[in-house]
């Protein structure tokens, strides 16, 4: 099982449409695909018709289980969707209470990597839609991971937020014992505009190692499928934004196989009690 996070320290960057958008084309590679929603928003769970003002279990019942948890605590938590091979742990808005939770709290940190290990055999890969900023959430997100996918909008404000994402992970790599592997995607690029065409090439100068070479393209129809409810590729397989989405899956995809031959994917991070880095 692989565990990619979808993470920015910047909120409005496409993270839940990445999420979304790959895990749709993930699961129509024929492979079993879970998505867990960890943002107290639950944009995700919305985008599938689950209300996360309404959920009596959901990734917040992985928290107050954490010292009990089991394959069967775990699994019960898990939601069907219409959509062939995709299924979702949904959010709900207590998530946003977890940081007041965690203070001077055992065990907060690695919740989603034992929760997710009870796992492993049912699903070849989950991807993990996470909140905009660092804290319990995120820190879980990283520990658990084993890629991470950075969506930047082609704009000046999120390379800002891009800064702070590479200053968390350089923190992360003084706690494994590699560092771990992302890949920078640019997102909402306008052509049209001069700057997202600068934003774009700053991202390309500044991380030139980490950044997926393509974008992905301001595309109206991500809403309109959100709106419906519908995977991006299920909703309009021909539309441009559809077809970038595609491109990067081929590209990770590529990415992955190579790094499955050269070792193992990840070191697990070292998480203090409280669920900070140590």
């Amino acid at each position: 099982m692989r565990i990619l996070a979808i993470a920015n320290q910047k909120g409005g960057v496409g993270k839940t449409t990445t999420t979304v958008a790959l895990g749709g084309l993930i699961a129509n590679s024929g492979h079993r695909v879970l998505l867990l929603d960890i943002d107290p928003h639950g944009s995700l769970s919305t985008w599938f018709g689950i209300d996360p003002d309404a959920q009596a279990l959901s990734s917040y019942t992985l928290f107050q289980e954490r010292k009990e948890l089991s394959y069967q605590s775990v699994k019960r938590l898990v939601l069907p969707t219409q959509f062939a091979n995709i299924e979702v742990i949904p959010a709900t808005t207590a998530l946003a209470t977890l940081e007041r939770q965690a203070i001077g709290q055992d065990g907060m940190g690695l919740v989603l990597s034992r929760a997710l290990s009870l796992l492993a055999d049912e699903y070849d890969y989950v991807l993990i839609d996470t909140p905009p900023l660092l804290g319990v959430l995120m820190v879980n997100a990283l520990a658990a991971c084993q890629y991470l996918v950075v969506p930047v909008q082609t704009e000046f404000l999120a390379l800002k937020g891009l800064e702070r994402m590479v200053n968390t992970l350089n923190m992360m790599s003084r706690s494994r014992k590699k560092a771990l592997d992302y890949t920078v995607v640019p997102v909402m690029f306008d052509r049209r505009t001069q700057a997202s065409v600068t934003s774009l090439r700053s991202i390309r100068n500044t991380y030139p190692e980490q950044s997926w070479p393509g974008h992905i393209p301001v595309d109206t129809r991500f809403r309109d499928a959100s709106k419906a409810g519908i995977p991006p590729h299920l909703f309009d397989p021909a539309s441009r934004g559809v077809e970038a989405y595609s491109s990067l899956w081929h590209w990770l995809e590529k990415k992955f196989k190579l790094l499955d031959s050269t070792g193992p994917l990840t070191s697990p991070v070292i998480v203090s009690k409280a669920g900070a880095l140590s």
